[in-house]
């Protein structure tokens, strides 16, 4: 293994930020409720304001439509629970409409909880998406009913990275009557989100995701739309999420959300740059390869693709073996031997979706990064498929 350790699967996780990193080793004696009176909890509470302010900023919210979780995982869960109440207990369901309406690619924890409360009774259907994993427009407008009370499409895919028109599925979904959520934990902090813009009900965000802790997320929740908490209790983040608030958490995902403030935009174009060199060595040094996702609409890092007869998780292994760190799917899927299920809804057969991986570039990566990649990878997909059986009867 030659040379440092190369990290290419941020879209499972990121660093912290250098900057990150500071801000919450100066909290870290801050150790005051941020719900008492006194000094030590007001200057926590302090803290937590400026950080919601920090992360209304980046998206275009003001900061009291915003509610710290633990994760993006709850955040979810949060909006999806708001359809499930009786109709007695939540406004949202007051009018007889609490059904779900989401795509056969969104994260597992949309696509989990929409089954689980599909068992107890709550309608959800599940809109298709083209070869690129693009919604299928035509279809999710038929899958909108009277009874449809929320929409959630992820904003960008975190296997593929394709990107959805969110503001055009918010006009069709406000025009039938229903709310609409997305999910934007992959496009926060990658690529411009403007909540006004997009007209979203709902927003989806998660710190660990922009070089920010683990264990700490936001849920932006437009004025006047229903809402039921979740998680009950105390009076926290305005009787919407009980439980102490995470302080050290708040205060690093508010300052990673600073940080792409001033540097998403030219960390885009360098990352785009990144990834076409990846494309332009593989589809020079590799045979029989297909990129999966979006060629044009798609985060700039974000490179999915399947080497035939070369299996996802043996490549994964063999780069790593050679100090390079991907990944074969959704680090949420993870120790599970199905193939994925976003690959599938894209009608990619079953062979090729167990051969990808998904590259996932960052602010640390650089081209020397790359350069070590394209000297290793083709080698390993041609070793792997020398082996393969299944390979050698394509090549026949």
């Amino acid at each position: 293994m030659a040379g440092r350790n190369i990290y290419m699967d941020n879209n499972a996780t990121t660093p912290l930020h250098p900057d990150v990193r500071e801000a919450m080793s100066e909290v870290l004696d801050i150790y005051g409720n941020p719900s008492s009176l006194h000094w030590f909890g007001r200057k926590a509470k302090n803290m937590i304001e400026t950080s919601r302010a920090r992360v209304a900023d980046l998206i275009g919210a003001s900061p009291d439509e915003l509610i710290f979780v633990g994760s993006g995982s709850e955040a979810n869960n949060t909006v999806l629970s708001i359809f499930a109440c009786h109709p007695k207990g939540c406004d949202g369901c007051r009018q007889g409409r609490n059904g779900i309406v989401t795509t056969s690619i969104e994260h597992p924890c949309v696509i989990e909880t929409s089954k689980c409360l599909e068992i107890k009774g709550t309608p959800v259907k599940y809109v298709k998406v083209d070869r690129y994993g693009k919604v299928d427009m035509e279809d999710l407008e038929n899958s909108i009913d009277d009874g449809t009370g929320l929409v959630s499409v992820m904003m960008a895919n975190n296997e593929l990275g394709t990107i959805q028109d969110v503001k055009a599925i918010a006009r069709m979904v406000h025009e039938k009557g229903a709310l609409f959520h997305t999910d934007a934990v992959q496009a926060v902090g990658k690529i411009p989100v403007d909540v006004r813009d997009i007209d979203a009900d709902f927003l989806t965000m998660s710190g660990h995701k922009v070089y920010g802790p683990k264990g700490i997320g936001a849920l932006y929740v437009k004025k006047g739309v229903p809402f039921c908490p979740m998680i009950r209790g105390g009076h926290q983040e305005m009787g919407r999420r009980a439980g102490t608030e995470n302080t050290i958490g708040i205060v690093g995902m508010g300052k990673a959300f600073e940080m792409r403030f001033i540097e998403m935009e030219s960390e885009e174009k360098r990352l785009m740059e990144l990834k076409t060199n990846i494309i332009r060595g593989i589809e020079r040094d590799i045979p029989d390869v297909t990129f999966n996702g979006h060629p044009e609409d798609c985060l700039p890092g974000t490179l999915n693709v399947s080497f035939g007869g070369a299996e996802g998780e043996s490549v994964l292994l063999a780069l790593d073996l050679e100090g390079i760190s991907v990944s074969t799917g959704s680090a949420c899927a993870s120790g599970s031997l199905d193939p994925s299920h976003v690959l599938l809804a894209t009608g990619l057969d079953i062979a090729l979706a167990h051969d990808s991986i998904r590259i996932s570039l960052g602010r640390e990566n650089t081209e020397q990064d790359v350069e070590r990649l394209m000297e290793v990878l083709p080698g390993i997909v041609d070793r792997i498929r020398s082996i393969s059986t299944a390979y050698e009867k394509k090549a026949l």
